[in-house]
């Protein structure tokens, strides 16, 4: 029984630590190991969502916050459909239509440019506060360009045959970033200004 058993604990294993597995061993040159493969896609899964849950992790905004934003969006619906209603009105009632125009002609001009100012000011306000939420944003992601590299790097070594695991590192937590406060303009601004 001692060959028989050294023979087919050579070709099986014999679930001691130094016996290896031939038809295991052999099997896996043409198959892939489902097991490992299932424990790598995992962790290569566990990586995509701790990576996604950090890119988008955004600041929190108060009640207030929130609804200033909401009623910051109303302005241009409201131009785009008041535009429509009076394409509409004057199909509807011409008549109606042409005496509220002749009205709008006694507006006097520095009314207009004082609603165009308005107007400018309002949109152009609005179009640098979210051009800066998208610099931030930018900025964040940047700060995320190190970690990305280096997992590029181990997926190329892995692809290539290098026979390393590659080790899924977490991206560094992102400090959010709040726009209240100090003014990085104002204060660049002052350390370069001249006393």
């Amino acid at each position: 029984m001692g060959v028989i058993g050294t023979v087919l604990g050579g070709v099986f294993g014999n679930g001691s630590v130094l016996a290896r597995n031939v038809v295991k061993d052999t099997a896996e040159v043409f198959m892939e190991n489902r097991e490992q493969a299932a424990v790598r896609e995992a962790a290569t899964r566990d990586a995509a969502l701790a990576q996604f849950g950090q890119e988008f992790a955004v600041a929190r905004m108060g009640r207030f916050d929130r609804f200033m934003d909401g009623l910051n969006r109303l302005p241009r619906p409201l131009l785009a459909f008041g535009t429509l209603g009076l394409f509409v009105s004057a199909m509807v009632n011409p008549i109606w239509f042409a005496s509220r125009m002749q009205g709008i002609v006694l507006v006097p001009e520095p009314m207009w440019w004082l609603m165009g100012a308005i107007v400018s000011f309002y949109f152009g306000a609005r179009y640098q506060a979210k051009g800066q939420e998208f610099q931030q944003s930018v900025s964040a992601t940047m700060a995320r360009a190190a970690t990305v590299t280096g997992n590029i790097a181990a997926l190329r070594a892995l692809d290539a045959g290098a026979g390393g695991t590659p080790v899924a590192l977490p991206a560094p937590p992102v400090a959010p970033t709040t726009t209240s406060g100090a003014n990085r303009a104002l204060e660049e601004w002052r350390t370069t200004r001249v006393p």
